[in-house]
């Protein structure tokens, strides 16, 4: 594969000495100018990276927040197309923040897999992290997407043993996303202690960058993160914010205002 704006950006961050801030927004929630205006908001707001939700009706994964996020969503006419549509809205104002795709598998073979690679790059996607296809379906869509130019990134869990590890991997590149806790999104926050040392076993499998979310809601969380990991996620804190928005514009500030703070905390943890 050739390199990446998601490559790009994690060297460029390794150099700098600090760990990338990943933050998840779902894609037209709670409307697609909103979540446009989100979205264009994030990088200034400190994110290095923007994973942006696929809305789905049976998203397996996702903790209660996203789910309602998803149904606002949908509710409001978000599709997958849409979808890429505010990410090409999105590139005419910036061409160097990765973006991820993430959901599930069900939208994307609606869609047509090939028809999908194509309109995913020419919108700007990066990357993609599809939560339900297992690495023995790598042909089904990974492999295309390493043929197209853009990222697969894995999961990896608390449960991935040393025997399934390796297949995670095998195929995966742009960074590895370590659940940090067993359960879904915004479950609770995970313990520092545990990741670190499964992180530790981990990179003895690989040296791809690895981000850990999953729970991490405040920047103080993030920062103990950041010290551990080349990458902290927040998804469901800043979800939360567009439910709890008065209105569009109050939506807006408090995800961009969330954002900040735990920006500045994994921010403030230089790694040498």
């Amino acid at each position: 594969m050739s390199e990446t704006r998601i490559d790009r950006r994690f060297k460029a961050l390794k150099a700098e000495g600090r760990a990338a801030f990943v933050t998840y927004v779902m894609a037209g929630d709670p409307n697609f100018e909103t979540a446009l205006e989100i979205i264009k908001g994030l990088p200034d707001a400190g994110a290095d990276i923007i994973e942006v939700g696929l809305p789905f009706t049976d998203p397996m994964a996702d903790g209660p927040a996203i789910q309602q996020a998803g149904l606002r969503s949908l509710g409001a006419g978000m599709t997958l197309k849409k979808t890429l549509e505010l990410v090409a809205a999105f590139r005419q104002t910036d061409d160097e923040t990765p973006i991820v795709l993430m959901g599930y598998y069900n939208p994307i073979y609606s869609h047509g897999v090939d028809a999908f690679l194509r309109d995913a790059k020419a919108a700007g996607v990066d990357g993609m992290i599809v939560v339900d296809l297992p690495s023995e379906e790598d042909k089904e869509l990974c492999l295309p997407a390493r043929q197209a130019g853009l990222n697969f990134i894995r999961l990896a869990t608390p449960t991935t043993d040393a025997a399934r590890l390796p297949k995670v991997l095998a195929n995966s590149s742009g960074f590895l996303y370590y659940v940090s806790i067993a359960g879904t999104t915004g479950a609770a926050a995970p313990s520092p202690r545990d990741v670190a040392n499964a992180l530790t076993r981990i990179r003895k499998t690989t040296d791809l960058p690895i981000a850990v979310g999953f729970g991490l809601r405040t920047g103080a969380q993030a920062a103990e993160i950041a010290k551990i990991a080349e990458g902290a996620v927040v998804g469901t804190a800043l979800v939360e914010q567009v439910a709890l928005g008065n209105s569009d514009e109050d939506k807006v500030k408090r995800v961009l205002d969330l954002a900040r703070e735990i920006s500045a905390g994994i921010r403030s943890v230089k790694k040498t």
